[in-house]
């Protein structure tokens, strides 16, 4: 089958930074909806019109991939508004209640970089914003999409999706974040 949107594609991939740094390795192909929200724009490009065993080695800029470093993302909030067991890596869908830090966009993941005793620091950024990435991805196989895979916008709102946006979710494991 030739992949066209929508279908599903089922992928084998290696991440690095431009530097060689390995990101993550998807070594058990896993299923990716085509024209929806599961690939990057210039992922779905690179596969549309191939066939299962395609491989490819692309570059990614911050712009193709998840946006470019956004300073005025990063902000403090009290302490005191968060549960007494925050740390580093939790994350808030939003600013989290009680935020006295005003037009945050409330769309956003926000992660906790920093606590100290009397703030904590959140970044609204995905952990791979403003990095140049290097993918080798390729293709397992292919086959038709459900209705309710094109409905959703995604196969199984897979935590490990290439999602698009700006800065897309963070809900992958640690080390294997690529939506």
């Amino acid at each position: 089958m030739i992949i066209t949107s929508p279908c599903v594609v089922s992928l084998t991939w290696r991440l690095e930074d431009a530097q060689g740094q390995l990101i993550d390795e998807l070594n058990e192909p896993m299923e990716f909806l085509m024209g929806g929200d599961d690939l990057l724009g210039k992922v779905e490009q690179a596969l549309v019109g191939q066939t299962t065993g395609f491989e490819a080695h692309l570059h990614l800029e911050p712009e193709q991939a998840f946006g470019d470093y956004r300073a005025e993302l990063v902000f403090f909030e009290p302490r005191s508004i968060f549960p007494d067991a925050v740390g580093e890596g939790m994350q808030f869908e939003g600013p989290p209640e009680g935020s006295a830090t005003p037009d945050m966009p409330q769309d956003a993941i926000y992660t906790v970089t920093e606590v100290y005793d009397t703030h904590v620091v959140l970044d609204g950024n995905h952990p791979l914003a403003g990095i140049s990435l290097n993918l080798s991805v390729k293709v397992c196989d292919v086959r038709s999409a459900t209705e309710e895979e094109v409905e959703q916008g995604s196969v199984a709102l897979s935590p490990l999706s290439l999602g698009g946006g700006d800065h897309g979710g963070h809900g992958a494991p640690e080390g294997a974040t690529l939506h």
